[in-house]
Formats: C-alpha cells, structure tokens, sequence
C-alpha cells in the first residue's frame, strides 16, 4: 500500500475519532443534566416514604420502591487480611488477577507459568496525531 493512501487513512481515522470523542463528550454532558434531575426527583420521593413510613409508594404512573444499598471497603488492607486468615473467610474477596502484577511477574519470571492461567493476545493498531 503506497504511504500517501496510509497517510489518507490516518487522516480519516483521526477525523472520525475526533468526531466521535466529540459526540461522547456532549452525550455525558446530556446524561449528567438528566442524572441531575433524576437524583432531584429522587430526593424528593425517598422524601415522601420517609414521611410516610412507606416502603414503597403505589401510584398510578409507577411505584415508588425504598431500597438500602450497602457497600463495604476497608482503609486498612493489613488488618482486614488479618481478620480473614483468622476466620478462615477467603472467600471475602473477589476472584480475578491484578493484570498489571502478573504481566510485571511473568516478564521477571519467564520460565515459570502458573497452572490454569489463560492469556489472550490481542493485536491492535493505535494511531497518534502529527504535531
């Protein structure tokens, strides 16, 4: 393929990205004034079943439903690795691989390959922008 049709396909490229980067940027910005209005309106119906007692709220247009979301983290990584060694709870954390430590760890330890370990490759082409 001769440069100057590669040199058209990078200008292309760049033009759709940057069209696309602009699109995305004022779709946030729609969707954040949306989530704005959706928490007010929110606000104002956790509101009323607190007033009320309720739990949920039946109306002709839908039903309101309260809900307790709970999340858990820890300040203090050493302490909760403590806790659940001494009660036995693995099974407290989440099962994945740190990507960024296994790749550091097999590029230091290319011989060693541990057991059940997949790996995808994926080729890809990134494209920058002349100055």
């Amino acid at each position: 393929m001769e440069d100057t049709n590669l040199d058209q396909l990078v200008e292309v490229y760049i033009k759709i990205r940057d069209a696309k980067a602009d699109a995305a940027k004022k779709a946030a910005e729609v969707e954040a004034e949306f989530d704005a209005q959706l928490d007010t309106l929110e606000q104002h119906m956790l509101e009323a079943c607190k007033a009320t007692g309720a739990s949920s709220i039946k109306t002709p247009h839908g039903t309101i439903m309260q809900s307790i979301k709970t999340r858990y983290w820890t300040n203090d990584w050493e302490k909760f690795y403590q806790f659940m060694f001494e009660h036995h709870v693995p099974e407290l954390l989440e099962k994945r691989i740190q990507q960024t430590n296994i790749k550091q760890f097999l590029e230091e330890n290319p011989d060693i390959l541990p057991q059940g370990l997949n790996v995808d490759r994926e080729h890809s082409i990134t494209v920058r922008r002349s100055k």
